[in-house]
């Protein structure tokens, strides 16, 4: 029977937490945003996740949001850079220039503490924090003192995931989360892109503007007949070029998505958390290989968007407060 490990080592050349559990391996980044860019079942071979290679380690350190589980926050597009909260507009760099955006906030670039990892006969974990307060670099665009915990738990019941954020400050925080979840599609070897379908529990379709800004409108517009494929979980994630944004609806209990390899009869199941109300899914063009099904706590733009503030994932914590929810990626077959 394998023994459940946690150590420290590398990945290809970077800082990494590596653990062990049951057929599973991942390894985690500390220095590059807790990015877990990897999640493989090392007995058939499949890596879950897209990763970089060696050679690709330089551009990716310089856009880490397309390989692994980048942490978001806050995440996603806003208009111009700007961010009103509570009678303030905040000014976060526009680094999307040719739409004239913020993109994606500062905690996948950031570097994150371990606080801990172990294992047991059960499973391996690792825990790690950012921390950011007055003199951190995040505190100049984001003012407001507040600790993000990332917990990853591997187990033969897959990869957990479980995310805190505390206000630790006196004014209210906002608190806007989303991870930019790169899934190789397909995950197993010998397996092409016709082989995988998918499902998604989506809602309802976000309009964006005609402007080519992809910021939305705060109007909803119908699904195609392709998207109620996802519904029902007959869709290749290629079938169109996909940015698209949605309302989350779970189904039967659960806000997931599945990607079946029908060639090879397994199923990979992430099962996000309720608290994520919305799904942004990003599929580089169709270009095919890899897509990303995004749980999102709040609207694209949301605090530039005239909609109630619960209705958009507008979620503000008092001083003290924390919010938490967990993910799950395991395989079925």
């Amino acid at each position: 029977m394998a023994t459940n490990k946690a150590y420290e080592g590398t990945y290809h050349g970077e800082q990494a937490v590596w653990l062990q559990a049951g057929p599973y391996e991942a390894a985690v980044l500390p220095q590059i945003g807790a990015n877990l860019i990897a999640f493989r079942d090392t007995r058939r071979g499949y890596a879950i996740l897209r990763e970089p290679g060696a050679d690709g380690m330089e551009a990716f350190k310089a856009n880490p949001g397309v390989h692994g589980i980048p942490v978001l926050f806050p995440p996603n597009r806003y208009d111009a850079g700007k961010f009103p909260w509570e009678g303030t507009t905040y000014q976060f760099p526009v680094n999307e220039t040719a739409r004239g955006n913020h993109l994606h906030g500062f905690a996948h670039t950031t570097p994150w503490k371990v606080d801990r990892f172990g294992a047991d006969e059960l499973e391996s974990r690792v825990t790690l924090s950012l921390t950011v307060a007055e003199g951190h670099p995040v505190y100049e665009y984001l003012p407001f003192e507040f600790t993000l915990k990332l917990q990853y738990t591997l187990s033969e019941d897959g990869l957990h995931q479980r995310v805190t954020v505390r206000n630790d400050g006196e004014k209210r925080l906002p608190c806007l989360l989303a991870f930019h979840t790169a899934v190789n599609a397909p995950f197993a070897p010998g397996s092409g892109n016709d082989d995988v379908r998918f499902k998604l529990t989506i809602g309802e379709r976000w309009e964006m503007g005609a402007d080519d800004r992809m910021l939305p409108t705060g109007r909803f517009q119908p699904l195609s007949e392709g998207e109620k494929k996802m519904i029902e979980g007959t869709q290749s994630p290629f079938f169109e070029p996909m940015d698209n944004h949605y309302t989350s609806r779970p189904q039967n209990g659960r806000n997931y998505m599945e990607l079946t390899d029908t060639r090879a009869g397994v199923k990979l199941v992430y099962d996000v958390g309720v608290g994520y109300k919305q799904w942004m899914i990003w599929n580089s063009g169709a270009q095919g290989g890899f897509f990303c099904p995004e749980p999102q706590v709040n609207l694209v733009n949301a605090p530039n968007v005239d909609l109630p503030a619960e209705d958009i994932g507008l979620i503000g914590l008092e001083k003290g407060e924390i919010w938490e929810e967990t993910s799950r990626l395991y395989l079925i077959g």
